[in-house]
């Protein structure tokens, strides 16, 4: 689509509004309706001498119509809350949302189902919060999740809008850590929420019609009561003697502040409010601030927000934590609500932690809510590939966008100082990735998106003086080819056009044509090359990084578009939106989840050219993100189904906190702190996903397998095949524990990266359990394929099973990735006719009022996941044996098979006991091996 400036996108936006406008508004809108407004649109605008391309749009308009979004899930504790949000409903007016929803519809083209969705999330999260005009002292803590650049920062602007409507009179933003993100975060408040540009007015009344933006720039908008007491500029930040100077009475209307995450900061506003508002507690010097409401929003709050400090009650809490704290403790009524994509940091927090001075930690105590993302948000399952753990649920396989960088080891070495030289030579790989990024800028123009912003990332050393060199080397090559396709190079070996048309049939053609037709406009060869030239012509290479005074103009260049290769390490990890992002060039890499979540800025929406993005990255880091993607996965059906039993987020938390999913996201970042590791595999089912083929661990584990059959013949007899030729799954049921653990998983050998699936974990578990009297009768399958490749194992005939591979090349690497060793189906062999029903009624509920990838209402017919385990007795566990098909072998009969395990723990009725502290063990096992992670600000 055209970008917003041209005449060519304000026509084709005005059409788009029209049709919307035609569309049916209390029910979601035929294809057939759509199909009919669109040509009405159309023909009435052709008469008037104001054309748009009919089958434009007709695409942007249904691409629109048939974006849907599920509802938010929450956790909450209602000790001593009132509910309060229906009264005040019809009490008070609600002109800052309205103004703001007529905004995101109108001006933005937000779909409206999404639209719809922000009102229902923003009243969830709005309704968990204290009604402002409680009397009395409060304090509500709550945390809302999102995934990587899925719209949190539209959220929470709603919530500002709607908490300001409803009698919040100061509401502060904590936005990341650098200048450029809380610029950045400020300017999208002054569009949604404030209506002005902060860097020329303060406050509602000082009358400049120039400086109206966003909410305010409406034809009709209202000019509501509201100031800021800091602006959009790079040094916007609050400055005390700038608020001093400031007639802007607090209390009276919103204020609002977008402040950096930095202790001088925090302290300096508290320090300000406290002597303009606060009043004597009687309590020596200490003072208070009465009667005035204040929502803290805390953008990123896993970042700098956590107390990273050593846990000991008396210790100082690290500066930002406790300036957080601080603040919050300096009004009488007041409501924090972090936001972030990576809870994990925030969910470790220990709920029971108070400092006399600092008050409680930030546990998310009173709520935590979570937000699906729209169905075009282009994210994680997306781009790196999930298979669901329900059954009814498709395998989500992933866009054809990765591309290798293999090549770089020469030029980047995986470990490298500051003192790095990369050789002139750029890897083959970053320069077709730079390639790539001139053929997408060409192609957008050709889609009509002449005026979009374009951005390509580059992240791949966190030292600054690297990035430097890293970006002069980009720039002497953007400039090769720049002079190349200027002035051409008919004595090259190949012509730039020829090489540059070679890289378009080769990658983008097939690529595009991978995608649905109606969701890609075609571009020819000599509609792009008519377009590189220009698109070369505006890049610029922009470094990001503390030092660097580079910084990312999109606003100002809003008009014109800003096309921008942008090269830099943490600063471009953390919230900061890189505009129009189609390519990226990415070799960092971090030991843990969280971190490798936040540096994902390729995810997020990419209207009209998910088809042209590229990540250009590494197998290992491929695999690692593959990984988290599962993790998450877990995490968050782990969540929902808390959520179905009316969980409060403490359990959640503690759940979580000794969970295999949250110990692999965590775990190395709290040993550093000297922090204890806790696990539990409580109503848990880990599962080997990742596995060595070096003939050595394929052999032993093949071997291990075939004795523990042997052994269990002995113990527990398998009641005799029905026909020996035919191979079939085989139970052996009644076999103790002292057999899984010494028979099978004391000498089973799993891969090194396996990090959630450590048999010697799981040994220790078991132990604890067979301690209280749990985990005593255990039943064991072998899995066998009705058609898979037949294989003698032990006395018995089976099926090797089948698994995708998720890696690109298990020969090379000697490694075979999978995404999930476990058929739902078999997890529910060993329970009785009464525990499946109850199980199955149990999945039913858990999935009420979610739906499918396609939207469609989810209807389970098979028991799955933690409802089913939550029907087995204590001491009912189920061990899932999958001989699995080698992936490399050509002769199959020559080659040991691949083994894979799961196991399905019932609950614990002595989680407190069986529980236990996994630092030593870890330690033992050298799984933390952490870098000297020095940030590059």
């Amino acid at each position: 689509m055209p970008d917003s400036g041209s005449p060519a996108e304000e026509a084709l936006q005005k059409a788009i509004r029209l049709v919307l406008a035609m569309l049916p508004q209390d029910r979601d809108a035929a294809p057939g309706e759509v199909t009919s407004a669109g040509e009405d649109v159309h023909a009435m605008l052709s008469r008037r001498g104001e054309p748009v391309d009919l089958r434009t749009l007709r695409r942007e308009t249904e691409n629109r119509v048939r974006v849907w979004q599920e509802a938010s899930t929450g956790l909450q504790d209602t000790t001593n809350h009132l509910e309060w949000l229906a009264a005040a409903r019809g009490e008070r007016t609600w002109d800052f949302w309205d103004r703001y929803r007529r905004y995101l519809e109108e001006v933005t083209l937000m779909p409206r189902r999404v639209v719809l969705r922000l009102d229902d999330t923003t009243d969830q999260v709005l309704r968990k919060l204290e009604n402002p005009s409680r009397p009395g002292h409060w304090r509500r803590d709550g945390l809302v999740v999102g995934q990587v650049q899925s719209g949190k920062t539209a959220n929470y602007i709603g919530l500002i809008c709607k908490a300001a409507d409803a009698g919040y009179k100061l509401v502060v933003v904590l936005a990341g850590i650098h200048n450029s993100l809380r610029s950045q975060t400020q300017l999208r408040v002054d569009e949604g929420f404030l209506g002005f540009d902060t860097q020329y007015q303060q406050r509602y009344d000082d009358d400049r019609a120039t400086s109206y933006l966003g909410v305010g720039a409406m034809p009709g908008a209202g000019r509501l009561k509201v100031a800021s007491l800091t602006n959009s500029a790079e040094n916007g930040d609050f400055k005390r003697a700038v608020a001093m100077n400031t007639n802007i009475p607090i209390g009276d209307y919103p204020v609002v502040l977008v402040i950096k995450k930095h202790r001088s900061i925090l302290n300096y506003l508290r320090k300000w409010i406290v002597e303009v508002e606060g009043r004597p507690t009687g309590q020596g010097d200490r003072k208070i601030v009465h009667d005035v409401p204040v929502l803290i929003i805390d953008d990123e709050a896993d970042n700098a927000s956590v107390n990273v400090a050593t846990l000991d009650e008396d210790t100082k809490p690290s500066s930002v934590n406790a300036g957080i704290r601080a603040l919050l403790e300096s009004f009488d009524k007041a409501a924090y609500v972090g936001y972030t994509a990576t809870p994990f940091a925030n969910i470790y927090i220990d709920p029971s932690t108070e400092h006399d001075q600092y008050g409680l930690d930030i546990f998310p105590r009173h709520f935590i809510e979570s937000l699906p993302p729209p169905s075009n948000y282009l994210g994680p399952e997306r781009v790196f590939g999930l298979q669901p753990g329900d059954l009814e649920d498709d395998d989500i396989d992933p866009v054809p966008i990765i591309r290798k960088a293999d090549d770089h080891d020469i030029w980047m070495p995986d470990k490298h100082n500051k003192d790095w030289v990369p050789p002139d030579q750029l890897p083959g790989s970053l320069r077709d990735a730079m390639s790539s990024f001139i053929l997408a800028c060409a192609a957008r123009r050709v889609r009509g998106q002449v005026t979009s912003h374009n951005s390509m990332l580059v992240h791949v050393t966190r030292f600054q003086a690297v990035q430097s060199r890293v970006a002069e080397q980009i720039g002497d090559q953007l400039r090769l080819l720049r002079d190349r396709i200027r002035y051409g190079d008919r004595n090259a070996r190949v012509p730039v056009e020829e090489e540059l048309r070679a890289l378009w049939e080769r990658d983008f053609a097939p690529t595009s044509a991978w995608f649905p037709a109606d969701q890609v406009i075609p571009v020819s060869w000599p509609e792009l090359w008519d377009q590189v030239r220009a698109a070369s012509e505006k890049i610029q290479v922009r470094i990001i990084n503390g030092t660097s005074r580079d910084a990312l103009e999109y606003y100002e260049n809003r008009r014109t578009g800003l096309s921008v290769i942008a090269v830099g390490g943490n600063k471009l990890s953390r919230g900061l939106t890189l505009e129009g992002l189609s390519v990226s060039y990415y070799l960092r890499a971090s030991k843990t989840y969280d971190t490798l979540l936040q540096m994902g800025r390729w995810f997020g929406f990419r209207p009209g050219y998910e088809d042209l993005c590229r990540l250009y990255t590494t197998a290992a880091l491929r695999d690692a993100y593959a990984e988290i993607t599962a993790a998450n996965e877990e995490l968050r059906r782990e969540f929902e189904e808390m959520a179905a039993l009316d969980a409060k987020p403490e359990t959640f938390g503690l759940r979580v906190r000794a969970s295999p999913a949250g110990l692999g996201v965590t775990a190395a970042n709290k040993m550093r702190r000297g922090l204890k590791v806790k696990l539990s595999f409580s109503g848990d089912i880990p599962e080997t996903v990742i596995f060595d083929l070096h003939d050595s661990a394929l052999t032993r584990n093949f071997q291990v397998l075939e004795r523990f059959i042997n052994r269990l013949d002995a113990v527990s007899p398998a009641p005799p095949q029905e026909d020996p030729s035919e191979p079939e799954s085989r139970n052996w049921t009644g076999v103790p524990a002292e057999e899984i653990v010494d028979g099978f998983l004391a000498e089973y050998v799993s891969d090194p990266k396996a990090q959630r699936v450590r048999p010697a974990f799981i040994i220790e578990y078991i132990r604890r359990c067979q301690r209280v009297g749990e985990l005593d009768n255990w039943t064991v399958r072998l899995v066998s394929s009705s058609t898979g490749d037949p294989r003698k194992i032990g006395s018995y005939e089976v099926g090797l099973i089948t698994r995708r591979k998720t890696n690109d090349d298990p020969e090379r690497e000697q490694r075979y990735t999978i995404r999930r060793v476990v058929s739902p189906t078999d997890e529910s062999v060993d329970l009785d006719d009464g525990q499946k029903a109850l199980a199955l009624a149990a999945t039913r509920k858990a999935a009420e009022g979610k739906v499918d990838k396609n939207g469609k209402l989810r209807d389970p017919n098979v028991p799955t996941g933690t409802p089913l385990r939550r029907q087995r007795r204590p001491g009912q566990a189920l061990l899932l044996l999958y001989p699995l098909k080698n992936p490399l072998e050509a002769d199959w009969h020559h080659m040991p098979p691949v083994v894979g395990f799961a196991i399905s723990f019932p609950f614990s009725e002595h989680s407190e006991k069986t529980e236990y502290v996994v630092n030593e063990i870890w330690q033992q096992q050298a799984l933390d091996d952490p870098d000297d992670e020095d940030t590059d600000g």
